[in-house]
């Protein structure tokens, strides 16, 4: 018998009602620490997120709640294994890098990475370093002018930017 097919209701219920719950218990995390910190002005772009994603959540978890939520059988161990590698290289370096490098170097090197981890271009041919090194610059240029110029967001500070 096949795999996905022996999955039974309650348990592809839970699948979608563990993840559920977890992005509502962020999301209520994300909008008491917004509303909580000071200067207030600089929590106005975190403030107007964490309410939509607030939103987002509540509606999703009562839809996984009723079992409405039927969309996709959950995540395999294997899917999880290959895209580990990223989920860590992403926490260390975005969130630990950022407080030492700052979060433009530690972003770029995050999305350098990750980039690379998943590119099936050759790792030894220096036009694939550069297409990648090009790529990379130029996400970071979006990110850079709309979290600073557009959206006047305070980012953490390091040692570089």
């Amino acid at each position: 018998m096949n795999e996905r097919l022996s999955v039974r209701p309650a348990q592809n219920r839970l699948q979608h009602l563990l993840p559920a719950a977890l992005v509502l218990i962020l999301a209520v995390t994300v909008t008491w620490l917004s509303f909580t910190r000071e200067p207030s002005d600089a929590f106005l772009f975190p403030r107007l997120i964490s309410s939509v994603m607030i939103v987002l959540a509540i509606w999703n978890f009562i839809r996984a709640f009723l079992g409405l939520a039927k969309v996709g059988d959950g995540i395999e161990g294997q899917t999880v294994i290959r895209i580990l590698p990223g989920i860590v290289v992403m926490i260390v370096l975005v969130y630990f890098a950022a407080k030492l490098l700052g979060f433009y170097v530690a972003s770029f090197l995050a999305f350098l990475s990750v980039y690379s981890l998943y590119d099936p271009a050759s790792h030894t041919a220096p036009k694939s370093w550069i297409k990648r090194l090009i790529i990379t610059a130029m996400f970071m240029t979006v990110i850079y002018a709309l979290f600073s110029l557009l959206l006047k967001v305070q980012t953490p500070r390091g040692l570089y930017f």
